[in-house]
């Protein structure tokens, strides 16, 4: 299973709230059935089997801001790939709160 933590900031827009181009990032992917998401503060957590579907989802994400009119948009990628153990962001979550 490929995790991936997916950060998108918007560079130089009228506003220091960049909520709408994420909202918008994130929207993009909500038909890619081959790639899970779930938004967080800090970033959105993609999962797939695939390596390449977090690389297209990233793609679109990126796509859509510039589609909005922004002309620099800088993308922080971050991959866990496992191959011992299929695992969901969910059980990850999990297994570390089990020890809390």
């Amino acid at each position: 299973m490929i995790h991936a933590e997916i950060s998108i900031y918007p560079i130089g827009t009228d506003n220091t709230s960049l909520s709408f181009y994420i909202a918008k990032a994130v929207d993009s992917i909500k038909e890619f059935k081959s790639v899970k998401h779930q938004l967080t503060p800090m970033g959105t957590i993609l999962e797939s089997d695939r390596l390449e579907n977090i690389f297209e989802a990233a793609r679109a994400m990126m796509e859509t801001v510039h589609m909005l009119g922004v002309k620099r948009v800088e993308v922080v990628l971050k991959i866990d790939s496992r191959q011992d153990k299929n695992q969901t962001m969910q059980e990850k979550v999990d297994s570390v709160r089990r020890h809390l």
